[in-house]
């Protein structure tokens, strides 16, 4: 109980401390500064540290206004500076410092793919329909040109082959005839009723066949009611979009562990491997699905568990040596047309994008890449716009399956693919899957290609993925110089052909040629790095510096003067919200006032004034009070106050 009551007496004592405190508080703030705004104003001229307002209210009428004018204008001036030095600093501007190095480097990752993604040998049941297809389509456009040309159409021109609608009804090759440009004609390449014989074959001049005709695709939407065509200034380009969009539609539909059964294996690919004088093998690469180029092997890539290998020295002979075999044999006819093997030199744990950054190395050559390793540091925001992770980055990144790191290209591509799925249903087989979306195909998304050109050609859709993604804040850049010679040499070969076909498969048969290997060698040129970082040119110890160098070149003045000024300002707006308190409760009593200057009259004066006009009310004659000739002195403390449960507030503690 004693604890309690302790606890309780305690608490009533806090609770009249604080009512004491806020009491004299609001007793203090009632009274005000207890001065007028020129009161104010000279107090402040008479004290302050700045030296101009000192000679107004010192000098004479002239002086006084000689420096008056000269106050404003220096004060003007200290402003100006100010808001130049203000705007300097939020600009965030950055310099850049190019700094050279030399120490043991860690091995760029090497990518290397074939650029043909299956063996044809392996999926040529897959594309027995399609490559016919294509076969009448190349004899079709063959024969109309060579035949409105005045040359007999070729013996093998096959123009009565029955074709499966269901392979190129929703998106037919088309020859457009432009002899009459305000009414073209259009001939369906696959549509076996079509007599090309027919065809009027004048032509203007000396008009070619490329002027005359244009092989498009057409392209049709909701239920082929709404079509368009996408021309092409060349028929091989027409061929190969058009083999490309199929070949999307019949693989999109096959599991990932399938193709990469289809794919080039690493032994068969790669034969021989050697770094920094140790030799290596297959095994030392990491294999990865890529939907460009199908099975593609990584070296140093420094994924988990993976210890990263330095180069010790620079030279051909301390960096990476291999052997490969792309075997054109089994190339597909109709989708690649280029013959090399696809490398890329990058980050760990970056994904290698191939297609945009790759270079090709091509076969029957050695190929000597010569590196140079160039590391850029950007400062985070609000210096720049660059992403550390790319976590702020409003993108779900569909490579991260890859454990890999941010980058711009995996940025602008999970961007475009969110955009196809959004608006086309479906994603683009080139690219990773997001979660919960199914690949595009013909028979699913009858309207799937349509709608990827229209996204694919939109700048709108590219503008808002450009400014959706931001660059990485730390990149490292590898610029390489290339040089090739001919590989095996000519009294050379035939030994080496011997021995890698041996020890390909054991046969002494020879199994690789010419147009199949090549070599690569990929080495640091020198050991020297350039580091390019950035550094912010102006911080808050440069801002308050210059602050206070403007204000005291200008005015003579310091923080303490700023001070001043400010407490002149509170005080100020403090007097003017007591005069606006006053005004208020002023205009409050005056309407409270009654309307008679003599006292009020009473009831029956007022009846009778109503009903006789000529009454007139008898003067009080009353002797009013003499005014007194000394007014009470007008003191603070007479001011009386009620206040609740409070002892009286002394004039020592006012």
């Amino acid at each position: 109980m004693t604890i309690t009551s302790n606890i309780s007496r305690h608490s009533e004592v806090m609770m009249k401390r604080t009512k004491l405190y806020f009491t004299r508080a609001l007793h203090r703030m009632q009274k005000g500064p207890g001065y007028t705004y020129k009161e104010l104003l000279v107090w402040f001229c008479n004290n302050t540290n700045t030296h101009g307002p000192k000679r107004v209210v010192s000098e004479g009428p002239k002086k006084r206004v000689m420096w008056f004018i000269l106050t404003l204008i220096f004060a003007g001036l200290v402003f100006w500076q100010w808001g130049v030095v203000i705007q300097t600093y939020l600009s965030y501007g950055v310099s850049v410092s190019l700094s050279i190095g030399f120490n043991t480097m860690v091995f760029p990752a090497v990518t290397v793919c074939n650029v043909n993604p299956f063996k044809y040998s392996r999926v040529k049941h897959l594309l027995h329909d399609l490559d016919e297809l294509v076969d009448t389509a190349l004899d079709r456009i063959q024969f109309s040109s060579q035949y409105s040309s005045g040359i007999p159409a070729p013996n093998n021109t096959n123009q009565n082959v029955t074709l499966d609608p269901s392979l190129w009804n929703y998106m037919p090759l088309v020859v457009i005839d432009e002899q009459d440009p305000n009414n073209p004609i259009v001939y369906n390449i696959f549509d076996s009723s079509t007599d090309y014989s027919q065809v009027n074959n004048a032509t203007k001049g000396n008009e070619t066949y490329a002027e005359r005709y244009k092989v498009a695709i057409e392209l049709c939407t909701n239920n082929g009611t709404q079509c368009s065509y996408r021309n092409f200034t060349s028929g091989v380009q027409a061929i190969k979009d058009w083999y490309l969009l199929q070949f999307s539609n019949i693989f999109s539909k096959i599991p990932e562990e399938e193709k990469v059964k289809m794919g080039y294996q690493a032994e068969d690919m790669i034969l021989t491997c050697m770094f920094g004088g140790q030799p290596c093998s297959y095994r030392n690469f990491t294999h990865i699905f890529h939907q460009d180029y199908g099975n593609c092997y990584i070296f140093n890539w420094g994924q988990e568990g993976q210890e990263l290998l330095e180069s010790s020295n620079p030279g051909s002979d301390f960096g990476l040596k291999m052997v490969l075999d792309i075997d054109q044999e089994e190339y597909i006819p109709f989708l690649q047309s280029t013959a090399a093997a696809r490398i890329i030199l990058h980050q760990q744990r970056s994904f290698p994008f191939l297609k945009d950054l790759g270079i090709y190395a091509m076969p029957g050559t050695e190929t000597s890449i010569a590196v140079l390793e160039d590391q850029t540091q950007h400062l985070e925001a609000p210096y720049s716009s660059c992403t550390v992770d790319g976590s702020d980055i409003p993108v779900a990144n569909i490579y991260s399956k890859f454990n890999s790191s941010y980058s711009i290209q995996s940025c602008l591509r999970s961007c475009f693919q969110e955009i196809m799925v959004k608006y086309c249903k479906c994603a683009y087989y080139l690219f990773p899957l997001l979660d919960g979306a199914q690949y595009c195909n013909n028979k699913d998304y009858p309207d799937w290609v349509p709608c990827y050109y229209n996204i694919w050609d939109t700048v709108s859709y590219r503008e808002q993925c450009i400014n959706m993604c931001q660059q990485p804040c730390n990149d490292s850049n590898y610029k390489m110089t290339i040089s090739m010679a001919d590989w095996p040499s000519a009294a050379a070969e035939d030994w080496i052909f011997h021995v890698l076909s041996y020890e390909k498969d054991t046969s002494t048969d020879i199994t690789v040629n010419r147009d199949g290997i090549m070599r690569l060698n990929i080495y640091f040129e020198e050991f020297n790095y350039r580091s390019i970082s950035e550094s912010p040119t102006t911080n808050v110890v440069w801002l308050l510096s210059n602050l206070g160098g403007q204000f005291g070149f200008w005015m003579g003045g310091s923080v303490l003067c700023i001070i001043e000024f400010g407490e002149i300002i509170i005080d100020c707006i403090w007097i003017t919200i007591l005069k606006i308190l006053a005004w208020k409760r002023e205009r409050r009593q005056k309407k409270r006032r009654p309307q008679y200057d003599d006292p009020p009259p009473t009831v029956a004066e007022l009846v009778e004034a109503y009903s006789n006009p000529g009454f007139q009310p008898e003067d009080s004659n009353q002797v009013s009070m003499p005014i007194p000739g000394t007014p009470p002195p007008n003191y603070d403390s007479l001011r009386l106050k009620q206040i609740d449960a409070i002892d009286a507030i002394s004039s020592d503690d006012e």
